[in-house]
C-alpha cells in the first residue's frame, strides 16, 4: 500500500488475521475474520476494542492555555473539571467544522485535545498559528501515547481485569480516571463513538501498547474495524466528518448548527470572549431555535439540519441520495448502511436479548428544517423512489449497560384481561384487591425500604367522611395569624390539622410544622420555591434570581430524585454562567466506603462554594449524615448557609437511636411520611425558626407555597390517618427505633453470613439504619429482584455508587421496618437470609417455606388494638 502510515498495533491487526485499507493515508483494519456484522453486535452485547491511534492527540498547556482554547474551540473549557472530558469542534470564522474533537482534562494544568486523523495535519496547522497570540504551547503526543477504544457492556468488568482496580472512574459519561499499569499511568476515559453506555477509551505509553491490546483481546474483548466502527455510530446518529460535519454532498459548507450534537458542543458563554466564528454560530443557534420551536416562518439562519431517516421501503441508501417529500427535493442523505441489530424478546426490564440477527437500512440526512419528525419521504436510490421516513432516532442508550435498537414503527401495546360489562368489572376489581392484600399482608416477606403497612386505625380513619371534603386555609395577618378557611363544615378537620401539628413538633422538637403537603416531593417543591421567593423579596420589580450554589448528595450516591436538578429542583437552581452547569455541588464520599460522606472533603468544598443551600439526606442510607460537624463548621466560616435535612428514608427514626436533627443543626426537616415512619402517604416540612427569627420570614414564605402554593385540596382523609400513626408514633417510638436498628444490623450480618455480599462497614454490622445494601453483580439487581419476588420476597434492586444507573444495578435494597412491625425478629430474620440466599446463590424455590413463616406473622405492632380501640373500629365500619 505504497506510503501509508501505520499505527504502532499493526502487526496485532496482521496477526488477527485483519482486512487492511487505505483510510485517510493510514493503513488500517476495515474489519477482521468474523465480519462487519458480527464486530458490530459483538460491540453491542459484549465489547469490542479499536485501534483509534491514527487520530491525533495534542496536549496543550501553559499560562493561557485556557484562553487559547476557549478561542480555537467551540465549547466552554471552564465547564471542565479536573478529570472531565467534554465534546467540542474546531471551527472556522463562518461557522464551519473545521473537525470535532474531545477535549480532556486529566492533569490540573494541561489538556488533552483528540483529533480526527484525517485532519489532523490541518488542525495542527490552524492551532499553531493562532497560539502564536497566546502565552500556551501545543505539542503533538500522537507517537508517544496510544489509543485503544474499548466499548460495550463487558467493557468495565474487562478494563477491572486489566487494571486490577475496582475504581475506574466515577460512573459518568465524560469522566476520567488514572490508573496504573505495570507501573505507568494508565488513562480512561468514559468517551467513545458507539452510543455505548459503558465505553472507555484508553490513553497508554506506546511501548506498553501493544501488550494492552492483546490483553483485552484474551479478556473477552474482539477487534473492530473501521466497517463496524461506522455502523456503531451511524446507529447512534453521531456525525462523521465528510459527512454530517465539513463540506456537503454538493461542495457547500455545512453549518455547525445542522449538526444535532451542537447543542452540546458550542457554548455562548461570556467568558469565552469573541471567539472565533461567534457572530455566524450566533446566527445558526438562531435558526437553530426556530427549528426546534418549530416557527418555521423564515429558516434563512439554519435552512437545513441533520436528522436521522429509516428506509421502511427496499433499498439501501448511500451518501449522496436525495431526500423528497410529496414530489419536492428537502434533502440529501449524508450517511446510511444496512446496520445489523439482534431481536429482543419480553417488554421493559424483562425484555431479553435473542441470538436473532437481523438487518435493517437506516441513515442520517441532511434536511430541510420544516420537514417534521415521523414525515413520510421518499429516497431517490439507483433511480427509483423508496419509501422512507424522518426519524427521532435509531438508537436509545438511557438502559444501561446495553444499548438498545430502535425500530421505527414499533409501539407496545399493554393488554389485560377484562370483563365486558362494568358490574361484572367492578366485582373483578373488588375480588383481585382482596387477593392483592392477603398476598402481601399474610403472604409475602415485605422488606422494601420505603414501604410500610399501616395499623388497622391508621387505614379506616383515611376512609372516613373527610376523605371526599375541602378544607381550604389560610393564615390572615388581619386576625393575628388565625387561619381563615374557605369552606364551612371544616371545624372538626381545623381541630384534626391543629393536633397533627401538635404531635409532629412533639415528636421533631421544633418549632414549626406544615402538614398540608401531600407528599416528600412536594414538600421539597415547596421549600426550594419558598427559598426562591425569599431571596426576592426585597425587589419583585427584576427578573427573579434563582437559588444560588446547593450542596446535595448525588443521586448515583443514594441521593434524593427530589433534591437534585432533574427533580424538584430543577425550576428553583441557578447557572453558573462561568461553567453553565446547574449550580449544585455535591458531598464527596470516602474513597472506602462510597455510602458515607467525607466531612474533611466536605468543607473543603464548602469553603470554595460557599452553598445557599446543604441539603442532607438520602434514599439509599446506611450511615448518620453528618449535620453537626457542617453545622458546626459553617457557623465558624460565618456562612449564611441553610441546612435542610430530607429525612424521608429514616422520618420513623428521629430520636435517640439515630438521629435528632434539629439539635445537631438543622433549621429545616422534609420527609414522606410512609416509610419508615409508620403514617398515611403525604409530605411534611418541620421548621425550627423562632418568631423573632429574622428567618421566620422564610417560614411563612414556606407557608404560603405550601398552599395556595402547591396544593388545594389536601387529601383530608390520610390526614385524619396521619394523626393516629402519630399518636401510635409518638407513644410507641422508643421500643420501635431500638428494635429496627437492631434488626437491620443482625439481618445485614445474617445475610453475610450466608454468603451473600453485603455492601457497608462490617466493623458496624454495615449499617445505622434501616437499610440494608446487598451487592448481586453488575447488571443482576433487576432478574434477582424478579427472582426474589417470584418466592414472595418483596425488595428493590439498586445501582450503587459504581453504577451507571438502575438498570444497570448490581446491588438490592432491604429495609426491616415493615417486618420489625410484624413481630419478626432474630430467628426470624436469620431464617429470612438463609431463604434469599437459597435464591440468589442456588436459585433454588423457596415460596412455600416463605409463605409459610410469613403466615405465622400477620398481626401488626406498635398501634393501639385494645378492646376500646376494637369496638370503635367497628363502629365506623358500620358507616359505610
Amino acid at each position: 500500500m505504497g506510503n501509508l502510515k501505520r499505527t504502532l498495533f499493526y502487526d496485532n491487526h496482521v496477526k488477527a488475521g485483519a482486512t487492511l485499507v487505505d483510510f485517510g493515508g493510514w493503513e488500517m483494519p476495515i474489519q477482521y475474520p468474523n465480519g462487519i456484522v458480527d464486530e458490530h453486535i459483538h460491540t453491542r452485547i459484549k465489547s469490542g476494542i479499536f485501534d483509534v491511534s491514527h487520530m491525533g492527540r495534542f496536549i496543550v498547556s501553559g499560562k493561557e492555555a485556557i484562553a487559547f482554547l476557549q478561542h480555537v474551540l467551540t465549547n466552554n473549557v471552564l465547564a471542565l473539571d479536573l478529570l472531565q472530558a467534554q465534546y467540542t469542534m474546531i471551527q472556522n470564522s463562518n461557522g464551519g467544522a473545521l473537525d470535532d474533537a474531545y477535549l480532556y482534562r486529566f492533569y490540573e494544568d494541561e489538556f488533552l485535545l483528540v483529533v480526527n486523523a484525517a485532519n489532523a495535519e490541518k488542525d495542527w496547522n490552524h492551532l499553531n498559528t493562532e497560539i502564536k497570540f497566546f502565552d500556551a504551547k501545543i505539542v503533538d503526543r500522537s507517537a508517544e501515547i496510544a489509543m485503544i477504544s474499548l466499548q460495550g457492556p463487558d467493557s468495565k468488568t474487562i478494563l477491572k481485569k486489566l487494571t486490577g482496580s475496582e475504581n475506574l472512574t466515577e460512573p459518568l459519561k465524560n469522566a476520567l480516571g488514572i490508573l496504573d499499569y505495570q507501573g505507568e499511568p494508565l488513562l480512561i476515559a468514559r468517551t467513545g463513538y458507539t452510543g455505548e453506555p459503558l465505553g472507555f477509551e484508553l490513553f497508554a505509553k506506546a511501548s506498553q501498547a501493544p501488550e494492552i491490546w492483546e490483553k483485552l483481546l484474551e479478556l473477552g474483548a474482539m477487534p473492530i474495524g473501521l466497517g463496524a466502527r461506522d455502523t456503531l455510530r451511524l446507529e447512534a446518529g453521531l456525525p462523521l466528518y465528510g459527512h454530517e460535519l465539513g463540506l456537503d454532498h454538493d461542495g457547500n459548507e455545512i453549518p455547525i448548527f445542522s449538526c444535532p450534537l451542537a447543542k452540546f458542543a458550542v457554548s455562548f458563554a461570556e467568558v469565552k470572549g469573541d471567539y472565533i466564528g461567534r457572530a455566524a454560530l450566533a446566527k445558526q443557534y438562531l435558526g437553530f431555535k426556530k427549528i426546534m420551536e418549530r416557527n418555521l416562518s423564515d429558516l434563512s439562519e439554519l435552512p437545513r439540519i441533520v436528522r436521522p431517516i429509516a428506509i421502511t421501503g427496499r433499498g439501501i441508501a448511500r451518501a449522496g441520495c436525495k431526500v423528497f417529500k410529496a414530489g419536492k427535493e428537502v434533502g440529501v442523505i449524508t450517511s446510511a448502511t444496512m446496520v445489523p441489530y439482534l431481536k429482543a424478546e419480553g417488554y421493559g426490564l424483562d425484555s431479553k436479548i435473542t441470538d436473532e440477527k437481523a438487518m435493517r437500512a437506516i441513515g442520517l440526512a441532511l434536511i430541510d428544517g420544516d420537514v417534521e419528525l415521523n414525515d413520510q419521504v421518499d429516497v431517490e436510490i439507483r433511480g427509483k423512489m423508496v419509501p422512507a421516513v424522518i426519524a427521532p432516532y435509531h438508537m436509545k442508550s438511557d438502559a444501561p449497560p446495553f444499548a438498545r435498537p430502535i425500530i421505527y414503527g414499533v409501539e407496545i401495546e399493554r393488554q389485560f384481561d377484562s370483563a365486558p360489562d362494568y358490574p361484572t368489572k367492578a366485582l373483578n376489581l373488588l375480588e383481585r384487591s382482596f387477593d392483592n392484600t392477603i398476598l402481601r399482608q399474610h403472604q409475602t416477606i415485605n422488606l422494601i425500604p420505603s414501604e410500610q403497612s399501616h395499623s388497622a386505625a391508621v387505614r379506616l380513619l383515611s376512609v372516613m367522611d373527610p376523605s371526599f371534603r375541602y378544607a381550604e386555609h389560610k393564615k390572615t395577618k388581619s386576625f393575628y395569624d388565625y387561619d381563615v378557611f374557605y369552606y364551612q363544615g371544616t371545624a372538626f378537620i381545623d381541630e384534626i390539622e391543629y393536633l397533627l401539628m401538635e404531635e409532629m413538633k412533639k415528636y421533631f422538637n421544633c418549632a414549626e410544622v406544615e402538614t398540608r403537603v401531600i407528599s416528600g416531593q412536594m414538600a421539597n417543591v415547596a421549600v426550594f420555591s419558598a427559598l426562591m421567593d425569599y431571596k426576592n423579596r426585597v425587589n419583585r420589580k427584576v427578573d427573579a434570581k434563582r437559588l444560588g450554589y446547593v450542596m446535595n448528595n448525588h443521586i448515583i450516591k443514594g441521593g434524593h430524585l427530589s433534591a437534585q436538578p432533574m427533580g424538584a429542583l430543577h425550576d428553583y437552581i441557578a447557572i453558573d454562567p462561568i461553567t453553565e452547569k446547574t449550580a449544585v455541588v455535591n458531598f464527596p464520599v470516602e474513597k472506602d466506603n462510597p455510602f458515607k460522606i467525607d466531612v474533611v472533603e466536605t468543607k473543603k468544598v464548602i469553603a470554595q462554594y460557599q452553598p445557599e443551600l446543604i441539603i442532607f439526606g438520602k434514599s439509599m442510607v446506611l450511615h448518620k449524615e453528618p449535620v453537626r460537624e457542617i453545622r458546626s463548621f459553617v457557623d465558624d466560616q460565618k456562612l449564611n448557609s441553610i441546612i435542610m435535612y430530607d429525612m424521608a428514608h429514616v422520618l420513623g427514626l428521629v430520636g435517640d437511636h439515630f438521629q435528632d436533627p434539629f439539635a445537631e443543626g438543622a433549621e429545616l426537616v422534609t420527609g414522606s411520611t410512609h416509610k419508615t415512619f409508620f403514617g398515611t402517604q403525604r409530605g411534611i416540612i418541620a421548621g425550627n425558626y423562632d418568631k423573632d427569627d429574622y428567618k421566620y420570614g422564610l417560614w411563612e414564605t414556606i407557608e404560603t407555597r405550601a398552599f395556595p402554593g402547591s396544593v388545594s385540596n389536601h387529601h383530608l382523609g390520610t390526614m385524619l390517618g396521619l394523626l393516629m400513626a402519630t399518636y401510635e408514633m409518638n407513644y410507641f417510638k422508643d421500643e420501635y427505633q431500638k428494635n429496627v436498628i437492631h434488626n437491620a444490623k443482625y439481618f445485614a450480618k445474617c445475610l453475610a453470613d450466608a454468603g451473600l455480599d453485603v455492601a457497608g462497614d462490617p466493623a458496624i454490622s454495615y449499617t445505622e439504619t434501616h437499610q440494608v445494601v446487598v451487592r448481586v453483580g453488575y447488571g443482576s439487581g433487576p432478574e434477582v429482584a424478579n427472582r426474589l419476588e417470584d418466592n414472595n420476597i418483596i425488595i428493590n434492586y439498586q445501582a450503587t455508587p459504581e453504577e451507571e444507573g438502575f438498570t444497570a444495578s448490581g446491588a438490592i435494597r432491604i429495609g426491616v421496618a415493615e417486618m420489625t412491625r410484624f413481630g419478626f425478629g432474630n430467628k426470624e430474620f436469620a431464617e429470612t437470609a438463609g431463604l434469599m440466599a437459597d435464591v440468589i446463590l442456588r436459585n433454588k424455590d423457596v415460596k412455600e417455606e416463605v409463605t409459610k413463616l410469613r403466615g405465622n406473622f400477620t398481626k401488626l405492632n406498635y398501634c393501639f388494638d385494645d378492646e376500646a380501640i376494637a369496638a370503635q373500629l367497628e363502629k365506623l365500619k358500620s358507616t359505610l
